[in-house]
């Protein structure tokens, strides 16, 4: 029994594996054991995960330390530049502009040229307008310059007005006595705007001219928006002011189409008796070229090349290989090989000053400022008029001594009418100072880019320029039925019938949306007195011109909201002559820069840059950037929701 007793007794204290007689004593040794262990593994684990992070920390600071280096000697080298090669006797001189055509150079392109040339892109996002009329106009005095080929083939976006200037300084290059060949693989309409004014216009047996006309092509939403339950409230005055119409329309309305017809038949009438006089062909040729291009391509045995020679638009159709030894037996060979000898536009201009970059010593200068892009409030960014941006440029220009009259080139379609207000005030005081304030329009300035230009001393224009709507909008979306399809319901309480009235996800009352149309009321009627004040007219006679309706340059002249023709250098000139100054010297008011801010567009452009064309289709991109060109306004809201804004966007005028 006792054994029996022991056994079990035995049995019982080895559930832990240990002899009753000794478990006290070996449950201590385990337990410090246990902990010893226990420490100095997470002691090893914290040691392993220190030593990794100060890896990870030296590496990342050495990595961005050399990133950083790397992308300071590019900037270096990007704005030194490498020296000038010579430029010998007989040169052809290459007009091959790439990128968008501006009218002044953002802060960021240099760094855009650096990260396209990562991507492999094209090396100029954009090409200032005055480059290349400074290279056409000293080369047709270089004697070094013997022929300008035009070789536009990586030309962006340009305006109307921008093309007639370039062409006019070809024509200039032309009375010089000196030849212009353009030759290239293809010309889309734009292209070959520019190959026309040439002496001889070749093209490749597998391209093709590509004319097509002019149009206006927006996206209407209306129906999107009723399937996705958004109310979109708008208050707008003005039979014509066809912002909105994508919001509101499923298509353009009558009014819309008869409006934008007659400036698109100006345009393009424009644009065909340029052609025409430069090839010795009628605009009807043009014309039948387009609307019968199936019965002549078919003529011409399905070849686009021989269609466009026997229509006369081009001289002939040369492979590359027969254009190189065209143009080697015109300008010579380059070092005697197969290059013939030239120089490109990029290069020319490390030879000369660039027009409007030096203040001549001792000598009053009129002050150019550029403002081109959306009007915002705030600074802004790339691509946008801010408001305090362009307010501090006038600013300077007024306080500087040296500046005795100030020329605005505008290129917008308005925006923000709050900015478009602040920056007139700002512009009044330019008067007050007693310098004359010129403002010579870019392809459009229209709307809040009116209502600012209207109180200048003298308004120019292109006969394309695209101005007036005159008119104002507000628009506020909300969201709370679509909200409500997903179960999503907003409640509360406050301490007046405006708390939280102003609201995406809650209901406009009434008595807000009332508000909204008579601020829009009074905004333009303050529109009317602004410009009747400005352009010496009456109330009546502008509101008779006005109601949000866009007209061409030739029209607005013969309206009185443009005081004459002219370009950049005519309303310098214009501007001295106001100022009473005996020569015209013009100097570039820059933009204040941040160097955080452009970095920050850096990233924003690299991204963009390396997916590009990558992860969607190019239509839905294409898409995608006019829908929000069309909507780009409400990205940065004016303070009271209301807009002197033109939606003819770039994307939605097919030039």
């Amino acid at each position: 029994m006792s054994d029996e007793t022991g056994t079990i007794s035995f049995r019982s204290n080895l559930k832990n594996g240990i002899p009753s007689s000794t478990h006290n004593g070996c449950g201590a040794f385990l337990s410090t054991f246990s902990e010893n262990f226990v420490k100095k593994a997470l002691t090893f684990i914290a040691v392993f995960f220190i030593w990794i992070w100060k890896i990870f920390k030296t590496g990342t600071l050495i990595a961005g330390n050399l990133l950083f280096l790397l992308f300071f000697v590019i900037l270096i080298a990007l704005f030194v530049g490498h020296p000038a090669k010579k430029i010998p006797d007989g040169t052809a001189l290459i007009l091959n502009p790439e990128g968008n055509i501006v009218e002044q150079r953002s802060p960021l392109d240099p760094i855009a040229r650096m990260v396209n040339s990562l991507a492999g892109g094209t090396k100029h996002e954009e090409t200032p307008l005055q480059d290349i009329l400074d290279v056409i106009n000293t080369a047709a005095g270089d004697n070094r310059i013997k022929m300008l080929v035009l070789s536009p083939s990586h030309l962006g976006k340009v305006g109307l007005n921008q093309l007639r200037d370039i062409g006019r300084a070809i024509d200039n290059f032309k009375e010089s006595g000196k030849v212009v060949i353009a030759a290239d693989d293809s010309y889309n309409q734009t292209q070959y705007y520019l190959a026309s004014h040439a002496d001889e216009v070749y093209l490749n047996p597998m391209g093709t001219v590509a004319l097509h006309g002019f149009g206006v092509f927006r996206l209407y939403f209306k129906e999107m928006l009723d399937k996705l339950r958004v109310r979109f409230h708008v208050f707008r005055v003005g039979t014509f002011k066809s912002a909105l119409e994508p919001i509101l329309r499923n298509s353009m309305s009558d009014a819309a189409r008869e409006a934008n017809r007659q400036w698109l038949d100006r345009l393009w009438s424009t644009f065909c008796a340029d052609i025409g006089k430069q090839r010795g062909i009628t605009p009807l040729l043009i014309n039948d070229f387009i609307n019968s291009m199936d019965v002549r391509l078919k003529k011409a045995g399905g070849d686009g090349a021989l269609m466009a020679l026997n229509a006369g638009l081009i001289d002939g159709i040369k492979t590359r290989r027969q254009v190189e030894d065209y143009l080697q037996s015109v300008a010579g060979n380059k070092n005697r090989g197969r290059e013939f000898n030239h120089v490109s536009m990029y290069e020319y201009l490390k030879h000369i000053t660039p027009s409007y970059s030096t203040r001549p010593k001792n000598s009053s200068s009129v002050g150019i400022i550029v403002a081109q892009g959306n009007i915002v409030p705030g600074e802004g960014v790339v691509g946008q008029i801010g408001a305090e941006k362009l307010i501090r440029q006038i600013e300077t220009a007024r306080k500087d001594n040296s500046i005795k009259a100030v020329v605005l080139r505008v290129d917008s379609g308005g925006g923000s009418a709050f900015a478009s207000e602040l920056i007139r005030q700002e512009l009044l005081r330019l008067h007050e100072a007693g310098k004359p304030l010129v403002v010579s329009m870019g392809s459009m300035a229209a709307s809040g880019a009116y209502w600012l230009s209207a109180d200048a001393d003298t308004i120019l224009a292109s006969p394309v320029t695209l101005t007036g709507s005159i008119g104002i909008f507000g628009a506020l979306p909300t969201f709370e039925q679509t909200l409500a399809t997903m179960g999503i319901h907003n409640d509360g309480i406050g301490t007046t019938s405006m708390a939280g009235a102003v609201s995406p996800v809650r209901p406009l009352p009434a008595n807000i949306a009332n508000a909204l149309q008579l601020g829009v009321e009074h905004g333009y009627r303050q529109f009317i007195e602004i410009v009747a004040k400005g352009r010496k007219l009456s109330p009546k006679r502008v509101e008779e011109i006005a109601e949000g309706r866009v007209w061409d340059g030739k029209t607005a002249i013969a309206l009185g909201l443009v005081d004459g023709e002219g370009s950049l250098n005519e309303a310098v000139s214009r501007a001295a002559e106001l100022a009473g100054l005996e020569s015209p010297n013009g100097i570039y008011i820059n933009r204040p820069s941040s160097f955080l801010k452009n970095l920050q567009q850096f990233g924003r452009m690299a991204f963009a840059a390396m997916t590009k064309d990558n992860l969607f289709p190019s239509t839905w991109i294409t898409t995608a950037k006019q829908f929000k060109a069309q909507l780009d306004f409400f990205q940065q809201p004016d303070p009271a929701n209301l807009y002197a804004f033109c939606l003819l966007s770039s994307g939605s005028i097919a030039f």
